[in-house]
């Protein structure tokens, strides 16, 4: 009897391995279809059982194809070495999945279409006419549309990129395909339509990046050592546990805000998150007994290599599937009270806008009191903080020294941002231009003057641990970022200042600033703008981390006064104008006020408070001006006192040997 190779053996694992997880992934959408009534037949336009059946199948297949292409390239990029064989297998499977995910948004798209008109399938050109408009025209067949072709050029990357640093950027557009899935079903509809987007965004990414990076381990198993697969499940493991908090939060912040009361629970929609919720918890214990017993049984010995490893892909596959098939359900079933509506029902300029309610008339106690959680920046802000802290741990139990001021100007950095991101002034930015300027002002000056003085970068060298087999991890990742072209170009201080002042007008007098208003995508790239530009100019003023241009203190002091001036130019331009900027956003909420009044008071803040931070940074580099001169005098005097004063000496010795030869040189002319 012929024995199998070792590629026939791979090949029957991974089928067998990605066959049971459909089977249960399918058997856990028909039973949350059975619970949740979302195959029940329409009572009008019903298009039949193919489409009822068939659509959440086809959505599961985009799912699961989607987690394998995004969590084999997000491994491929953290645990993996380019040299290695198991870095090109994770390649292939994410361009198969990519392939395979392009296939199922297409047919997932056609069947939306079918379900919307219930038209029969023909090919005639009335048909395709209606499905091209649709696709063309209605804002669900767009997504769907969007989807096919990201995932379709993902797939062609996949194939045709090797480059380690090139690819950083196939991940990114990979991720960038869950944003138009993350634009659909119940999040679409919600009154809080920019929380349930975040919240849907984040939830898809990351559990993709769980469920694909678990297929990849699979999948490359083989083509691993025994101490290497220890080492890349051990930083698989980590990427879990990571992802495993943001699903949770993003999942709990999901259901709260199509379920208003715990009542709600026991609806079928309750009932089903309720299971998921059960599955992500079972999740969470296998990734504990990952941690804590899998990976060191399989460091022991190549016996035991085996079985704990498969033990754990089984089980946590198995509830991967389950957790996957009731998602998939949970999106066809209707939230408790169908569509989350307005608050009484009723329709204002502001609702129709922003998809929210007008607030109440903003004071100084509601800018404090006053809360809308973003949370993106809530998450971002808590690892912020707790990475950096967890950095300074290591640094001082490992007997260095890290100065307190820099941790506590950190905490305060992240601490403003976290307000301005989701306290008082998030609440009135998108009804008010003074609120939106005085976030503005806050994220790309106060922020940056406090996080530039804690110095992460530098303190990221020192805690984080070099990695020696090739692959790159979070040092490796930041020391090729900040040695690159483009980090001496953007850190250059004349590109840095040019960036702060220059782009400043750009935005607002461009359809930059539309687009960061009324688009919910727009406002997050606005943030991140605003404080990547501040963090670069006032890292290029007081920095700390390593830059390859920094300008003598002279000149960084002229640098600060003429970009404030071209600020606070800015500031008396729209102070002193009298046209409306987006006249029918911030003209149009119905506050009963003269928005052009509020936008002059922007002005006057832009102006006003932002030259504060001006201030601050001004005190700062010339304190330090006065201190660099202050250190070179006690060189200089240390040296001094080492030598005797020799250079002194030698100086004035020199000056009595010029005076001499003049003495002797007149002396001969006289003569």
């Amino acid at each position: 009897m012929p024995v199998p190779s070792p590629s026939s053996l791979r090949a029957v694992t991974i089928v067998c391995t990605v066959a049971a997880l459909l089977v249960v992934a399918v058997a856990a959408v028909f039973l949350g279809l059975a619970v949740g009534g979302g195959a029940t037949p329409e009572k009008l336009q019903d298009p039949g059982p193919l489409v009822r059946y068939g659509l959440p199948i086809a959505r599961l297949v985009v799912n699961l194809s989607a987690a394998g292409m995004l969590g084999a390239l997000v491994l491929v990029l953290w645990a993996l070495s380019p040299t290695e064989k198991a870095s090109a297998r994770a390649l292939d499977m994410a361009a198969t999945s990519a392939a395979v995910m392009t296939v199922a948004s297409a047919v997932t798209g056609f069947l939306v279409f079918e379900q919307i008109t219930a038209v029969p399938p023909s090919f005639d050109a009335d048909f395709g006419q209606k499905i091209g408009q649709f696709l063309t025209s209605v804002e669900l067949g767009q997504a769907w549309l969007a989807t096919t072709l990201l995932a379709a050029a993902s797939t062609v990357l996949c194939v045709a990129v090797r480059n380690r640093t090139a690819l950083v950027f196939v991940t990114i557009l990979a991720a960038v395909s869950f944003v138009p899935l993350a634009q659909q079903g119940h999040a679409a509809g919600a009154a809080n339509h920019d929380a349930a987007v975040t919240a849907l965004g984040l939830h898809v990414i990351f559990i993709a990046t769980w469920v694909g990076g678990l297929a990849t381990v699979v999948v490359i198993r083989r083509d691993l050592a025994r101490d290497r697969l220890v080492e890349v499940v051990r930083r698989y493991s980590t990427l879990a546990l990571v992802c495993f908090i943001i699903v949770a939060i993003s999942g709990y912040v999901s259901a709260a805000i199509r379920m208003g009361t715990v009542a709600e629970l026991g609806t079928p929609y309750g009932v089903l998150v309720l299971l998921k919720i059960g599955a992500l918890l079972a999740l969470g214990g296998f990734g504990a007994i990952q941690r804590t017993v899998s990976i060191r049984r399989m460091s022991r010995s190549a016996a035991a290599r085996s079985s704990p490893f498969w033990v754990l892909v089984t089980g946590e596959g198995l509830l991967m599937g389950v957790a996957s098939g009731l998602a998939t359900a949970l999106a066809r079933t209707a939230t408790p009270g169908g569509t989350a509506e307005l608050p009484g029902g009723a329709q204002t300029p502001a609702s129709v806008l922003t998809n929210s309610p007008l607030p109440p008339w903003p004071d100084w106690q509601r800018y404090i009191t006053e809360w809308n959680f973003d949370l993106l920046w809530l998450i971002i802000c808590g690892f912020a903080l707790f990475f950096y802290l967890a950095g300074v741990w290591r640094v001082r139990r490992r007997g260095d020294r890290w100065p307190m001021y820099r941790t506590v100007l950190w905490v305060a950095g992240i601490a403003v941002l976290g307000y301005t991101t989701n306290g008082g002034v998030n609440v009135y930015e998108e009804y008010l231009f003074s609120s939106h300027m005085a976030a503005h002002m806050i994220l790309t000056m106060a922020v940056p003057v406090l996080l530039v003085p804690g110095a992460p970068i530098t303190l990221a060298m020192r805690a984080i641990r070099p990695r020696k087999d090739g692959s790159r991890g979070a040092r490796e990742w930041l020391l090729f970022a900040i040695h690159s072209r483009v980090a001496d170009i953007l850190t250059h201080p004349l590109v840095a200042a040019g960036l702060f002042a220059g782009s400043l007008w750009l935005f607002y007098y461009s359809p930059l600033f539309r687009w960061a208003t009324v688009d919910h995508v727009g406002h997050q790239w606005m943030i991140v703008h605003f404080l990547v530009t501040g963090y670069l100019f006032v890292q290029s003023m007081i920095g700390i981390d390593p830059v390859k241009q920094r300008l003598s203190y002279p000149f960084r002091l002229l640098l600060l006064l003429g970009t404030m001036a071209f600020h606070a130019f800015f500031g008396l331009a729209l102070m002193l104008g009298s046209n409306l900027l987006l006249s029918d956003w911030y003209g149009a909420m119905g506050w009963g006020t003269d928005a052009l009044t509020d936008q002059q008071l922007g002005g006057g803040i832009a102006w006003g408070i932002g030259e504060i931070p001006t201030l601050a940074l001004a005190m700062t580099v010339a304190i330090r001006w006065s201190r660099t001169d202050e250190r070179e005098s006690r060189r200089r005097d240390r040296h001094a006192d080492r030598t005797g004063d020799a250079e002194l000496r030698a100086y004035n010795e020199r000056l009595v040997e010029l005076a001499q030869r003049d003495g002797r040189a007149g002396r001969g002319g006289h003569e």
